[in-house]
Parts: structure tokens; sequence; C-alpha cells
């Protein structure tokens, strides 16, 4: 059985209200059900109370006991289920179609098309009714990647339906991409100086995720099953099987990504897709979180990302973490693993974690090289992937390249500055 509630808020009121510290302090507890179970009451106790709540222990049992029960659904944060007309998170208040199509500065009938409620684009064939431009690109390993942007009156309303319901649903601690505050770096700096780095990836990491499932997290925040849906609409696509029939490649891999692609998925390539994809690898990282605990790793994620540190029992947490994975409605991609002890090169997210977080010698080589070239032949000469913003494209990679190194960052700004722009 897990432990008390009156030792469990002893125990995490005793020290810092993080989860490095609460994992730390909760894991020697007796009475854990499974390995995933620590990160799993961690994660609530961070989503209840994002700051050390202000009460003694004593006035907390209820409320933890409360948490505990509460735990069989899709992360609830609240010892309550949301009745009708209340929410669970502080998402804008639409209790009907037409709540939702005045936040969104549209009348019902747009919202509908906007949502395909009807299907009517799924059945169609791609052409310029569509609220999406598609095309196909292969990624560095081979795999087909579709990119699906959406036209721009479609990706502002799902900027504001970003803004106004998914920005105010917590984010679990681990999850470092697409989150305010948050970096490749954070997430680097969490996994430095440690003896083995395991490095795994989640293969069609959006497009693994269905509209069911959005319409599941916003019913769980509280919205009517027609609102959901249609808000979830808004922010899902199936890719046309004119295109599917294009995609290049062949194999299992291939297969699975457009029997994927065939069905309501997150678009890589709209604004609203990344706070999306975070929000349903929730309990994903919950329990990752708490199987890392369990083995005395640090686990964190950055988009497609798994990464585990410290003294990594690899076979045995490997194939815990595909299942995991498996139940969690993902799927690992067993030939990007990567196993980086501590006598090798570390690299997380692109950053060089060994000693201390920075990008990698060769990439800081090869831009100082493309401002040296700049500034002898010209940036339009250099610019030979037609970046349409070069100079900011420089500058954004100068800032990546020379993040915690001074004298890198100094040599590159007096490269860039002997560039002629005029």
């Amino acid at each position: 059985m897990t432990p008390p509630p009156d030792v469990l808020a002893a125990v995490a009121l005793a020290g810092d209200w993080s989860l490095d510290g609460l994992v730390e302090r909760l894991t020697p507890l007796r009475g854990w059900r499974s390995p995933e179970e620590v990160g799993d009451v961690v994660a609530l106790l961070l989503g209840r109370w994002r700051a050390r709540p202000r009460r003694p222990a004593e006035r907390l049992v209820d409320e933890v006991e409360a948490l505990l029960a509460a735990r069989p659904g899709i992360r609830p944060l609240r010892p309550d289920e949301p009745g009708p007309g209340e929410f669970r998170w502080p998402v804008a208040p639409w209790t009907g179609l037409g709540h939702v199509a005045a936040g969104l500065d549209l009348d019902v009938g747009e919202l509908e098309w906007f949502a395909d409620r009807g299907g009517w684009l799924r059945r169609a064939p791609d052409g310029p009714l569509h609220h999406y431009r598609r095309r196909w690109t292969t990624s560095p390993s081979g795999s087909p990647r579709l990119l699906e942007s959406p036209a721009p009156r479609l990706a502002e309303l799902q900027r504001r339906v970003a803004r106004k319901v998914l920005a105010a649903v917590p984010v679990h601690p681990a999850a470092h991409g697409f989150v305010r505050g948050r970096s490749p770096w954070t997430l680097a700096a969490r996994h430095t100086g440690r003896p083995m780095v395991l490095r795994l990836d989640l293969e069609g990491f959006f497009a693994h995720v269905t509209g069911a499932r959005v319409a599941g997290l916003l019913r769980a925040a509280g919205y009517p099953d027609a609102v959901a849906t249609t808000l979830a609409g808004l922010l899902v696509t199936a890719t046309p099987q004119t295109v599917l029939r294009t995609a290049p490649g062949d194999g299992a891999a291939r297969r699975r990504l457009l029997t994927r692609l065939a069905g309501p998925h997150l678009p890589q390539g709209a604004p609203s897709s990344p706070a999306v994809a975070n929000l349903l690898a929730h309990r994903l990282d919950r329990r990752l979180a708490g199987l890392a605990a369990a083995v005395g790793a640090t686990y964190g994620r950055y988009a497609d990302d798994l990464v585990f540190s410290g003294d990594l029992p690899v076979a045995g947490l490997t194939a815990r973490v595909a299942g995991i994975a498996a139940e969690e409605g993902f799927r690992l991609r067993g030939e990007k693993t990567r196993v980086m002890p501590a006598h090798r090169r570390q690299r997380v997210t692109g950053v060089v974690v060994n000693s201390s977080p920075a990008a990698a010698r060769h990439d800081y080589d090869d831009l100082r090289a493309l401002l040296h070239n700049c500034a002898r032949t010209g940036p339009d000469a250099q610019n030979r992937a037609g970046h349409p913003a070069f100079r900011e494209h420089l500058q954004g990679r100068i800032a990546w390249v020379s993040t915690g190194r001074p004298a890198r960052a100094a040599k590159l700004r007096e490269l860039f500055a002997a560039i002629d722009w005029s």
C-alpha cells in the first residue's frame, strides 16, 4: 500500500518543495507499490501546490489523502471531479459552442468549419479548401517526416486556444521542451557530470497523440463533450490519402506512421501541437520520473527525447521504459537509443554534458568559419539554405553556441560585427 497520508505530508513538508527534493525525501519511505508510484505522487503534490503549502502537516493530511484516492483518473490534481460548469484548472470557462465561438471571435458556423465537426475535410482530396499545407521531408536518420502547416487564420485560432486553455494546465516538471522558463540547457544541466547518460527517442511523437486523447484531456479539464471535441478538432487533423501515397521510404516504421497520420492526430507544424503533446505526456513523465527515482537516476524529457542519467542498470531500465511508453500510447525507436558513459562524449539535446553544459566544439568551429566567410564574401553568398531572416538566424546560433562560454561569445560577436549587411 502507499505510505500513510500523515507520513507523506510530514516528509513532503520537511524540505525543499521541488521535483528533486520531494523525490529524494519520499523514495525511502516504506509502502510504495511500484517504482513509478513515487513519481506519480510527487507529480500530484507539485500539480496541486506549485510552492510549498504554508500550513502545518496535520492540516494537509486530508487533502493528501483525497489526492491519493483520486489517482486512477487522468492525472487528477484536485480531489474532486469537475461537475457541470466546473473546471479543474483556470481555463477559459466555455460551457457551450456559442461561448467557444465568441471567445475565439468566430460565429458558430465558422467554428464548426475550422474544427471540421462534420468530417468533411477528412473525406475531401487535398486542395485549396484544406486548412493545412503539407510537405514531406526526411529526418537525419532517413525516416519520413510530414510537416503540416496550418493556414494563417487556423494558426491564430490555435494560438488563442493555447493561451486561453492549454497554458492553464500544469506541465510535468520533467518536461523541458516548449515550456516557459525551461530549455535544452535546463535539461542538460540536470544530467551534467553523471557516470552514465541514456537517451531514448519516441517514434512519431506528434502522430501518436490522437484526437480522442486530446478531447479526453479537455473533458478532464471540465469541458462538456461537445466543447471538448470541437476544441480538439481545432488542434488535430487527418492527412488525406493523396498525401499519404506520396510518402518517401519504406518499411514497418513508415507503415506505422501512415496509419497514425490517416486518423486525427497532432500536426507537426501547428503552433499548439508542442503544448498539447507535453500535456498528453504527463502520465508518461510522472511514471518515468518514478521509475528513475526507484533506481537512483534522474529523468527529463525534451519533446520526443527521453533522458536518464546516473549509475544506470541500462538493459533493465530500457526494457521497462519501453513497456511504460507502450502502455501510455507511445513507442520507442530502438535504433535511436544512445548509451553514453562518462569516458565518451555525452550529449543531451545537442549539448555536451560531461563536465559542464556546452555546445559541441565542432558546432563552434562550424559557426566561426561561417561568420568568417560571411565577412569575406558577403552574407548572401553564405545563405545557402535560403533563410528569410539570415541575420537573426546567425544571432540565434551565436547565442546557442556561446551559452555559458564568455570567451566564445566575444569571439563570435567580433566576427559577426565584421559582416557587411548593406
